[in-house]
């Protein structure tokens, strides 16, 4: 008998899943001036792998890192600058959490701030996560902060104020040149309101909370299918 497959194998097999789910949700809409918001990390990379065959049929994307942006451009797709463009229809991006209100944490890959600015600006955020990303309370994952660099000591007494924990992410810059605070050991049972009260901390740039703008849709992958959520209005 064939070996079952690891973990890891299985996480995969998820994650592609719900990255061609997402290219099936879109493939209708797009048209030849559509530009795409695309996200950050590995379930994003394989979406952005399924994405390659329709190149010439959309005009573009704008990327949330210089990560996403070069393996876009690898596969031969125009990347554009945010500020050129004027309506996005939807943004895809996976999460390091969710919870039932679609609210995330997100950054694990420092890149929240400027996935924060892209999913802002888009009509539909498409989240795509496999079944261990979603959580009954956001907190489990670390947090990230990105914080300017000479805040940062600043900023962490602030956030031990609030309960936190927050641990210096050694050797990351991110792609806007600051440096990144993970929150330890902090639960978040109100999401919007903490995004807020981080956001209000002198220094800090931007917080991984996506609550005021969370997902529209969650494609989550499941072990008997991809389950498909959308945000209660």
């Amino acid at each position: 008998m064939p070996a079952s497959p690891s973990g890891a194998s299985r996480q995969d097999e998820l994650k592609r899943a719900v990255a061609q789910a997402a290219l099936d949700e879109i493939t209708p809409l797009l048209e030849r001036d559509t530009v795409i918001g695309i996200g950050t990390g590995s379930t994003t990379s394989l979406f952005i792998d399924a994405l390659a065959p329709l190149r010439d049929r959309f005009l573009g994307a704008v990327a949330s890192s210089e990560v996403s942006a070069k393996q876009l451009r690898d596969h031969g797709i125009e990347v554009l600058e945010l500020n050129s463009v004027g309506r996005i229809p939807f943004y895809v991006d996976g999460a390091d959490e969710i919870d039932h209100e679609l609210a995330m944490i997100k950054g694990g890959g420092a890149a929240l701030t400027r996935e924060k600015i892209v999913a802002a600006c888009a009509d539909r955020f498409i989240c795509i996560a496999d079944e261990s990303k979603w959580v009954p309370q956001l907190g489990q994952y670390p947090l990230p902060i990105e914080v300017i660099p000479m805040a940062r000591s600043y900023v962490a007494r602030e956030l031990v104020a609030l309960g936190a924990s927050p641990i210096y992410r050694e050797g990351v810059v991110t792609d806007n040149g600051n440096q990144i605070l993970d929150l330890y050991d902090f639960p978040i049972p109100q999401p919007k309101a903490m995004e807020s009260r981080i956001n209000d901390i002198v220094g800090v740039v931007c917080n991984g909370i996506f609550a005021h703008r969370g997902a529209d849709l969650l494609l989550l992958g499941r072990t008997n299918g991809v389950e498909r959520l959308e945000r209660r209005r």
